[in-house]
């Protein structure tokens, strides 16, 4: 039997320049232990996809320091942004990063049988998210070439539970969902919210995962966008088997599998 095709999903890395923090806690130093720990655990995995939210404030020094460490990583990478990105600064410091004709950060690959969209749902200079029109066309196009596919962006497209974040989620996912309908879409995944959270809406199944840095509060009446707590980092594994996808996500801080480091 072969083995299923294995993804790992970073989000939310928020790098800072050298010497700044997030609620006391460095960034660059949480993504290189997660950097590590992938290579040592999952150095096989088909590729590592990251969803968003690279730099905290979209600045080139810390898109210099991001792009450091991620070229550490040994699986091959592919890359999307969130709304602390800047796409013009983003670009400039990743100028191997795919885009499409209209120049949003937009990648269609094919992984284990697969095809992996990853979508730009940004609008500049706002929190929330939006997939205008061009890029819901671009990704119609993509689906009708057929196939089971996953989808992969920043925002998500329903709600997640917390009113503050689902508010600055995708403004226009019921768009998004309409152009789901009638493809064999097995996966939405995102980010931006900073807690693993999975459920099913619309019909199609989604994962959110944790960040490296910092987390959301287990809060679901809180309306304040920016609250974050020192939890362990996470990221996201996907095993693409030919009868569907299997989700974990890893604690690394906390995870040590027996004899291993």
């Amino acid at each position: 039997m072969t083995a299923p095709a294995k993804l790992i999903v970073l989000t939310d890395l928020h790098m800072v320049p050298e010497g700044g923090d997030i609620i006391g806690l460095d960034p660059f130093a949480r993504l290189a232990t997660a950097i590590d720990h992938i290579n040592r655990h999952h150095g096989d995995a088909a590729r590592v996809v990251v969803t968003g939210d690279l730099a905290h404030r979209g600045d080139p020094a810390s898109y210099a320091r991001v792009r450091t460490l991620l070229g550490r990583l040994r699986p091959p990478l592919s890359l999307t942004i969130g709304n602390h990105d800047d796409r013009q600064a983003f670009l400039e410091a990743f100028p191997g990063a795919a885009r499409d004709s209209d120049g949003f950060v937009q990648e269609a690959l094919k992984v284990g049988g697969y095809t992996l969209i990853l979508l730009d749902t940004v609008e500049q200079g706002r929190g929330e998210g939006r997939l205008c029109e061009a890029r819901l066309a671009w990704l119609r196009a993509r689906l009708a070439e057929g196939g089971p596919s996953i989808v992969f962006m920043h925002h998500p497209p329903h709600p997640t539970g917390f009113p503050g974040m689902d508010a600055i989620a995708l403004q226009n996912g019921d768009a998004f969902h309409q152009t789901l309908r009638g493809h064999d879409v097995r996966l939405v995944v995102a980010g931006h919210v900073h807690r693993t959270i999975s459920g099913v809406h619309a019909g199609t199944p989604f994962a959110i995962f944790k960040s490296p840095v910092h987390q959301q509060p287990m809060d679901l009446e809180a309306r304040d966008t920016h609250l974050s707590v020192d939890e362990p980092g996470a990221y996201g594994i996907l095993l693409l088997g030919p009868d569907g996808v299997i989700v974990h996500t890893d604690d690394y801080e906390l995870s040590r599998p027996p004899g291993r480091a």
